[in-house]
């Protein structure tokens, strides 16, 4: 079995920043690559994959599931959780695009009064 991959640190740091403004949203070692939390909910989780590949999984609401199912390259859906998909992570990743998908995950894990704190585009908060 080929080994995982370390994600690049830069990455984890830019991924680190995006989480930073989450409130009570903490960063752990996962069982493989790195994870961020509220509470005992996961919010996103990167990694690199056995085929050399990096992606990071966080959580979505019903209807952008479906959306990601059918996208394709880079967005996909996990074979897990209802709510669970992902992104394969490279050099031309949009961060951007990236840093709205991981508030939103976090606004679906976080319990209400943390949610509630947190401005979202498109949203008045």
């Amino acid at each position: 079995m080929p080994a995982r991959p370390d994600v690049p640190l830069a990455w984890v740091e830019r991924l680190r920043s995006l989480s930073e403004g989450l409130p009570e949203c903490y960063e752990e070692a996962a069982w493989t690559g790195v994870r961020w939390r509220v509470g005992h909910a996961t919010v996103a989780h990167v990694f690199g994959g056995e085929d050399q590949l990096f992606r990071i999984t966080f959580r979505a609401e019903p209807d952008e599931v479906l959306a990601f199912e059918h996208l394709g390259a880079p967005y996909f859906k996990v074979s897990w959780g209802g709510n669970v998909v992902g992104m394969l992570l490279d050099d031309d990743t949009a961060w951007d695009e990236l840093a709205e998908l991981l508030t939103d995950s976090y606004c679906l894990q976080a319990p209400q009064r943390l949610a509630d704190l947190v401005e979202r585009p498109g949203m008045a908060g």
